[in-house]
């Protein structure tokens, strides 16, 4: 359908689609200059800490993992409300994830509960800033300092967000940011781990491609099982294209977040997530359906909608209650407020290439599809 709404789409303009064929004319499209020049422009966007590029962002949190030393057996606490991705790397980490329920009004990780689930074992906390918006930081590293634990801050959504006036990744512990497709800023794939300082960033560079140092003689040795999450320069290309346009693009996902507050029909019960202007990004805009007063499934809404053309996403399931979660113990009623967000939990369209008229349009759908099917 021509005229399909879908709920993301990158905006890549000409320049940039310039700069990657000159990549690919230029012979070299693996890891080179522009990764280089990437992972400096991202750096002075963050204040100036190491920055080190990767092909996705679940490759920097398992290397996050690795280079605090993460050792079997190790706990790391995090939400089960998150792509399955960030529980994923503990495991292939060697690490135990320790889940903890999420805060039914920012639907990010409850920290009262995390700091309850603090064991001996515990090695770090690794939050998520669900939807880009801003897990509480003065409150997670009051505890983490406490506990004496390391921070992960699976920021995979937030980048341009802030806290207390400061970008996300520019303070803090271990920061990492997804540039997938669908993010606030694309590299196609890719991702960037955000460290302390120069010692940890060499640690980095050497997980991220195969365990190896190379020296200024020419010879080379390998001390660690690195993986290889190198970003090409093809990829870095893009990601320098859009990072000009970053704060743009959060301002006017800002626009049109305030134009759902302003028109989303109360009469239809949905539950908007927080009206967050000043911290959050804005990456997605995801209300609740009142599944109780509803005579059709969260399935048949999405399908529906489409037929409107208009496109859902679901960001996410409770990953607790999938198999390779239940395998490992856990089970409904554990988290009940993921579960909820969970169950009833849909992404409406919300990127800065939309048109007012586009807000407007998502709105009469969704009026058209839930008023005649509440109950």
């Amino acid at each position: 359908m021509s005229d399909f709404l879908p709920f993301t789409r990158p905006s890549i303009d000409e320049a940039t689609i310039e700069s990657v064929a000159g990549v690919l004319r230029s012979g070299w499209i693996t890891t080179g200059p522009k990764a280089k020049e990437f992972e400096t422009r991202l750096s002075e966007y963050l204040g100036g800490r190491p920055v080190r590029a990767f092909n996705s962002g679940t490759g920097t949190m398992e290397v996050a993992l690795r280079i605090i030393g993460l050792r079997p057996g190790d706990e790391v606490i995090t939400t089960p409300m998150t792509w399955v991705a960030t529980a994923n790397v503990i495991l292939n980490a060697g690490g135990t994830p320790v889940l903890v329920d999420i805060d039914p009004v920012t639907r990010n990780i409850d920290l009262e509960q995390v700091e309850a689930a603090i064991t001996p074992r515990t090695r770090a906390i690794m939050p998520v800033d669900l939807a880009g918006l801003p897990v509480d930081r003065d409150r997670l590293y009051a505890i983490a300092r406490k506990h004496g634990l390391r921070v992960i801050e699976d920021a995979a959504q937030s980048l341009g967000a802030k806290w207390n006036g400061q970008r996300i990744g520019s303070f803090g512990d271990i920061c990492s940011f997804s540039f997938h497709a669908n993010k606030n800023l694309t590299t196609t794939e890719g991702g960037a781990l955000v460290v302390n300082n120069e010692e940890e960033a060499r640690l980095v560079e050497k997980w991220r491609l195969q365990g190896v140092t190379r020296f200024a003689d020419g010879s080379m040795d390998v001390d660690v099982p690195g993986g290889k999450y190198n970003i090409t320069d093809v990829a870095a290309a893009v990601g320098l294209g859009q990072l000009p346009h970053l704060d743009a693009f959060n301002a006017r996902r800002h626009e049109l977040a305030r134009m759902y507050f302003e028109q989303i029909d109360p009469a239809l019960g949905l539950e908007l997530p927080v009206a967050d202007f000043e911290n959050t990004n804005w990456h997605m805009f995801q209300p609740l359906l009142p599944l109780a007063r509803m005579a059709i499934s969260r399935g048949e809404f999405v399908a529906r909608m489409k037929e409107k053309g208009i496109g859902i996403g679901v960001h996410y399931p409770a990953l607790h209650l999938f198999t390779l979660y239940r395998e490992r113990g856990f089970r409904e009623g554990m988290f009940p407020h993921a579960e909820h967000v969970g169950a009833s939990t849909v992404t409406i369209p919300l990127f800065p290439a939309m048109q007012d008229s586009d807000v407007t349009r998502v709105c009469t759908a969704l009026k058209d599809v839930l008023l005649p099917v509440l109950k």
